[in-house]
């Protein structure tokens, strides 16, 4: 069922571990927001993976979304002095639970207790 996900998983961390990247210090808040961003879009796409209405336009655009609005409020609280960054981290973390949690519940729910409770 999710073959093709654990493919690029592996895929992912293969070629992370064998081209390393690194980046200037300057933008480690920015590359933590936008991966925080990415990781949200991640676990939402496997949510709807998980319940069948994923979307891939729907996936990519919130991918993009997400990780331009961190990486845009991490730039603009460095520019005002106020830590924005942290908008980013409380919601796309939070996000990043609940759909944790509702990957979870749907795993492990018996598909027959679901349809007899809806």
């Amino acid at each position: 069922m999710l073959r093709l996900e654990f493919f690029g998983l592996v895929l992912g961390l293969l070629l992370g571990w064998l081209c390393p990247w690194t980046f200037p210090a300057g933008w480690s808040i920015y590359v933590a927001a936008g991966l925080l961003g990415a990781l949200d879009s991640a676990f939402g796409g496997c949510n709807a993976r998980i319940k069948g209405t994923f979307k891939l336009s729907i996936f990519l655009s919130g991918t993009i979304g997400n990780t331009l609005i961190a990486v845009f409020l991490s730039w603009l609280g460095q520019k005002l002095g106020i830590p924005l960054y942290m908008a980013a981290v409380v919601v796309f973390g939070t996000r990043m639970f609940q759909n944790f949690a509702e990957i979870r519940r749907e795993l492990l729910t018996d598909r027959r207790k679901s349809d007899k409770i809806q």
